[in-house]
């Protein structure tokens, strides 16, 4: 098995969302080399395409979209500045 290590951003993502949401699991994929020619690709290191599996207490009794915004905000100014997709399965505790 191949494993990569992550990227700059990979890292600055992972970090923030361990802050803001206390996961008891995170798994965070760069999947950019799949969009290669596709609009937002990054030919600069790619991460730009990324897919999420997390779960965290925060989303109890959240909403799909309420989970996704939580996500959304930890993220902050990097789904603005750097990543241009994030697909993403958020789970609460026991789900």
């Amino acid at each position: 098995m191949n494993i990569s290590p992550m990227g700059p951003v990979a890292r600055e993502m992972t970090a923030r969302l361990e802050k803001h949401l206390a996961p008891a699991r995170i798994m965070l994929r760069d999947d950019s080399e799949q969009h290669r020619g596709h609009g937002g690709y990054r030919e600069d290191g790619g991460e730009s395409h990324f897919f999420l599996s997390i779960e965290s207490a925060a989303f109890t009794g959240q909403s799909r979209v309420g989970r996704q915004r939580l996500v959304y905000k930890a993220l902050g100014d990097l789904m603005h500045e750097r990543v241009h997709a994030l697909a993403m399965e958020t789970r609460a505790p026991g789900e």
